[in-house]
């Protein structure tokens, strides 16, 4: 069941805020042939189905809202490229560096997630309104490795359209997700201070992410994905559960490495009136190893 949190389960140690071991499931286990399916996944090399990285996005609110108030659900973001995987249910937690001037100020901190052993499984940087300096994604060259032959992504290219679609984060997927949410806020079940209930990372993610890739996945290569990196950004804030919005975005860049396929994409979601509310950077990385395209010849070693 779902955990509520209060804010008395975070310790502040040597100038980090740490938040309370959890364990993040995977939600998406049963999708057979996808990397959270068990078996998929042990062919590929990992442990097991591996838990989505948006999942652990879910892990920072409370940490979040001691570091920047509820300003963070307006003009925040949180930006974090993946390291390492976990399997469900794995002891993880959040750690987010506190800001050593007033919550009040627009700040920008270190932000990392790490298995109970110390294994760290991502890492980035948080903020709250306009820093003045580059996110841990948003400061990358995206189009650095956008070299060598492509299979799987040979017909994605950057400046690729996504959307507009229309989305909207329904009761019954909210009431999914609190069953299964590792850190409960009351804002997401009853009247927030913006109004209605809201949505959580973990949510904003599906709704920036679902609807507008399935439109381009049929022109993608037959092969494994998962998230190699993410950054959220609150522009007007916060989603609203229940509430229709629309998406739209664009390809940024493609690069590969030795296992993988990948592109950067980021998509905007939006009021009906084309007011911006919330914005994504995202990674998607595809498997070689499981892509017929690959599996003559292979992916270098």
């Amino acid at each position: 069941m779902a955990q509520d949190i209060g804010q008395d389960t975070i310790m502040l140690r040597d100038g980090v805020l740490v938040g309370p071991v959890r364990r993040s499931r995977n939600t998406a286990i049963n999708q057979r042939g996808s990397i959270h399916d068990d078996a998929t996944a042990s062919r590929l090399g990992f442990r097991g189905g591996t838990v989505a990285g948006s999942v652990h996005l879910d892990l920072f609110p409370p940490l979040l809202l001691r570091a920047f108030g509820p300003r963070w659900f307006e003009r925040g973001t949180l930006s974090i490229n993946f390291l390492n995987p976990t399997v469900d249910a794995e002891p993880v937690r959040a750690f987010l560096r506190q800001p050593e001037i007033a919550t009040s100020a627009d700040v920008q901190v270190e932000a990392w997630i790490e298995r109970e052993d110390g294994l760290r499984v991502g890492e980035g940087t948080a903020a709250v309104g306009e820093p003045g300096v580059p996110t841990a994604l948003g400061g990358r060259d995206l189009a650095r490795y956008n070299q060598g032959e492509y299979r799987i992504l040979r017909d994605i290219h950057p400046g690729d359209p996504l959307g507009p679609v229309q989305v909207c984060y329904t009761l019954a997927e909210h009431r999914t997700r609190m069953e299964v949410i590792t850190e409960q806020l009351p804002w997401y079940t009853a009247p927030s201070p913006w109004g209605g209930p809201i949505v959580s990372p973990a949510a904003m993610v599906s709704l920036l992410y679902n609807k507008p890739v399935a439109a381009i996945r049929p022109r993608i290569g037959q092969a494994v994905g998962l998230f190699g990196a993410i950054e959220l950004r609150n522009i007007a804030g916060p989603i609203f559960v229940d509430r229709e919005y629309t998406v739209s975005g664009t390809v940024l860049a493609r690069g590969q490495s030795p296992k993988t396929e990948y592109f950067w994409y980021e998509t905007t979601l939006a009021e009906p009136d084309g007011h911006r509310i919330a914005g994504l950077l995202m990674q998607l990385r595809f498997m070689k190893a499981s892509s017929p395209l690959w599996q003559e010849t292979g992916p270098a070693r």
